[in-house]
């Protein structure tokens, strides 16, 4: 009877065990997934900043350059 009962909570102490060992695996895995997302999300925000910032310094250059010209056809035709 005491064996059995030694037995029990022998095995019940090495299921806490494991079950410990399983949570804080599922907890890093967790933690990892949720970086990767945030990475991602940040990589893809990064992205469409550059790639308004590069529309506006191309159509800054375009609109500095015709009016530049049209500057200048104004003072030397007129």
């Amino acid at each position: 009877m005491e064996r059995s009962l030694d037995q029990f909570e022998e095995a019940f102490e090495r299921a806490q065990r494991v079950d410990e060992r399983r949570r804080f695996e599922l907890r890093r895995r967790a933690a990892n997934r949720s970086r990767a997302r945030d990475i991602v999300k940040t990589e893809k925000r990064g992205r469409v900043r550059f790639s308004v910032l590069a529309i506006c310094l191309t159509a800054t250059v375009v609109v500095v350059t015709v009016v530049m010209f049209e500057t200048l056809a104004w003072l030397v035709g007129g």
